[in-house]
């Protein structure tokens, strides 16, 4: 574990940045939050694990976190208490087992940029997604969108960006415009 901490007023630690990235953790061990409970966390890389889900006390713990980094992992959802994270501007998700992007994601008031590219996500909730006002990137690039999921992605006229990879068409769909 590699942090970078200056002492407070208040003799706890101000970790500005957190890597605990290619460890192989299966989650974020209990104890880290017990050492850790007098910081002011503000970037947290947990890239590059193994791990499947995230605690819900994460949030309460790390709650002035501006910066998650949970790219290359395992995971395949969220716990809705990270829409907790009021700070969070960047959350990095790629290259993890997302089937669905998740609806808590469109809670965190200042975030401002996701990462959810490489992941298997087929579907989007265009609820959830047109409300979101902080937003300026949403990168979905390499996610087997449904074809009507990505054309209506494609034309949505948004306040923030969508990054998309080119549809490629399926070999099922070509047989389709031979009739």
């Amino acid at each position: 574990m590699h942090s970078n901490a200056l002492r407070n007023a208040h003799g706890g630690a101000r970790v500005r940045y957190w890597h605990l990235s290619e460890c192989e953790l299966i989650q974020v061990p209990d104890a880290v939050y017990h050492l850790m409970r007098h910081t002011e966390l503000k970037t947290c890389d947990l890239s590059s694990n193994v791990i499947t889900k995230i605690s819900p006390k994460f949030a309460v713990k790390f709650s002035l976190i501006t910066d998650l980094n949970l790219s290359h992992n395992q995971m395949a959802r969220l716990p809705d208490e990270l829409a907790d994270l009021h700070s969070l501007e960047m959350l990095d998700i790629s290259h993890n087992s997302f089937i669905t992007l998740p609806a808590v994601v469109f809670k965190m008031p200042k975030l401002r940029e996701l990462k959810a590219n490489n992941n298997a996500i087929i579907d989007i909730d265009r609820d959830e997604i047109i409300a979101s006002d902080s937003l300026e990137l949403v990168d979905l690039r390499h996610n087997p969108l449904t074809p009507m999921c990505h054309d209506l992605l494609k034309h949505a006229v948004l306040s923030f960006r969508i990054e998309l990879s080119e549809r490629v068409k399926e070999d099922w769909e070509d047989l389709t415009e031979c009739e």
